[in-house]
This record gives structure tokens, sequence and C-alpha cells, in this order.
């Protein structure tokens, strides 16, 4: 090959070389916890819970159990944010939980008097009345999916023939789950509330826990530097400290990365002469968040 034939061969082999170079490895995605990987229900596609929300006991869980109710009998403890399905021998499936005001308003027993895949929700007029910016354009109903507020199945408490408008449903708002709401009743993770649903038929007996029984068998509780209810003790004490601490450091580092990104945008507007008033920032996605009191 003359000299010239072997540096045009090289020359054409540039650009083949370069993409070569310049491809990156695709990165797998994070796997899945297990019991928590997607899932196709029917029409709707669930996705998996990020593991960032099972942390702190934030999860599905077989434990010991030690209250006085019988194999079957669903006992939600608002307090301590769980949700119990005891089975025998002294064990229970245990569930987290979100609570909302609706979910701290019922104390006692009730029944399961039905049960919905993917249901349909809607405002009651209290919260159209009080909230018409949130609640109105939902007057009419939303039916269930993706975006419905009850998530993928509900369960409805019952006193005798009537509703207690109490819930147990599922949320496509997974960070939502192990805190402390500003509506609705008592949330699981997707995947959470279809294994509840498929284990816990019409009729079952739901116990609401007071706060006194729900000190007594779970004991004292505090908030950890992420919102959720851990046992309170020295060492989740010294805990919440330490992750409080790295949590404001790394907020730290957030805002002035934020802010050296802002003056950067600013900086941009400015060389090609638009004013820092009319420098419109970077198009985002809006979303809107419905609350999950409802009427069934």
């Amino acid at each position: 090959m003359t000299h010239s034939l072997a540096r045009i061969v090289a020359i054409l082999a540039l650009p083949l070389l370069a993409a070569c170079a310049g491809a990156e490895k695709q990165k797998a995605p994070p796997e899945a916890v297990p019991g928590y990987e997607g899932v196709q229900d029917g029409e709707f596609f669930i996705e998996p819970v990020s593991a960032q929300y099972l942390q702190d006991g934030n999860i599905r869980t077989e434990v010991a159990y030690t209250g006085p109710e019988a194999p079957g009998t669903v006992v939600v403890d608002t307090f301590a944010r769980k949700l119990y399905l005891v089975n025998e021998g002294g064990t229970a499936t245990r569930y987290p939980i979100a609570v909302g005001r609706e979910g701290l308003s019922f104390r006692g027993t009730g029944t399961v008097g039905r049960k919905a895949e993917w249901p349909s929700w809607q405002p009651t007029a209290n919260m159209i009345r009080t909230r018409p910016d949130l609640y109105a354009a939902y007057a009419g109903g939303l039916p269930g999916g993706l975006m419905n507020p009850l998530g993928a199945r509900a369960l409805y408490l019952y006193r005798g023939s009537r509703d207690t408008m109490f819930r147990i449903h599922g949320t496509s708002d997974a960070a939502s789950v192990g805190h402390a709401t500003s509506a609705g009743c008592i949330r699981l993770f997707n995947q959470d509330a279809i294994d509840l649903y498929n284990k816990v038929p019409n009729g079952t007996l739901v116990k609401v826990r007071s706060e006194a029984e729900s000190l007594a068998l779970e004991g004292p509780q505090m908030l950890n530097a992420y919102g959720h209810m851990v046992p309170a003790t020295p060492e989740n004490e010294a805990k919440k400290a330490k992750d409080e601490a790295a949590l404001a450091k790394q907020d730290a580092k957030d805002r002035a990365a934020a802010e050296k990104a802002e003056k950067k945008r600013l900086a941009a507007c400015a060389r090609r002469g638009i004013p820092d008033a009319e420098c419109a920032p970077p198009e985002g996605v809006a979303s809107v968040t419905v609350g999950t009191s409802d009427a069934g």
C-alpha cells in the first residue's frame, strides 16, 4: 500500500474510530427490590418502587406479632404508620403506609364492605367547596388509572351497611408512603395494595389502633431525618442527628450548584442582549397532585 493510499484509508476510518471512541457504555437500570418490581396490571403498567423509598423499615415484611387480634385481621396503626395483616403462628405481614387527615379520624373496628380494582375517585362536596382550585375539575369523578389518587386497589371500610368513608388504597406517589400527608386515608405502594387486596376477602375485620394501643404495642416512636417513623431509641436519635447534618450539607451543595447554573443562564442571556427580566427559565413539565380524600 502506497503512503498516499494509506493516508486516504486512515482519513476515511477516522469517523468510525471517533464513533467508537465516543460511544459510552449504557448503564444497566438499577435492580428492582424483590416484591416491588414493575407490574403490568391489566392495561396499566405500575412502575417499580425505587429503593430510596424502601429504607428505614418502609418495606413489606413478615414480622413477629404480639397483638391480641385473630389471624386474618387487618390492623392499622396510624401513629407508627404501619398496617398489619395478622397471620397464623404469631406472625403478621407488615406494610408501610402513608396517613392523611381522614386516616386519623377513625378509631375502632369495621369490616371490608367492598373492594375495587383501579377504583374511580370523586372529591367530596366539602373538598370542592374549600379547595375549588384543586378539586373542582374532578367534581364529575376521575376514572381508575395511574393518575387516580386511589391507585391500583382500594378496600372500603364499612360499619354494618354504612360506608365509613375510610379507605385503604394504593398510590402512584411512592415518595409519600411512610409519611404524613395533607389529605387522604391510608395509602400503600401499589404493589402492596395489590398484595393486600389478593389476601383480604370482603367481610375482613379491620382494627384501627388508638394512640394508647399503638404506644403499648409499638413503643415510643420518633421521626427520623427522612420523615419516617422509627422506634425512639438513643441509637436512632444519634443517627437522626448524623443524617440531618449530611442532608444539610447536601442541601447547601445543591443550592450552590443551582445558583451557579442560574448565573450561567443569566450570563448567556446577557451575551444575547436579553434583560434578566425577560430571560425565561427552561420549560418544565407541569404536574397536578390531587388529594386522596374520597367519597368512593
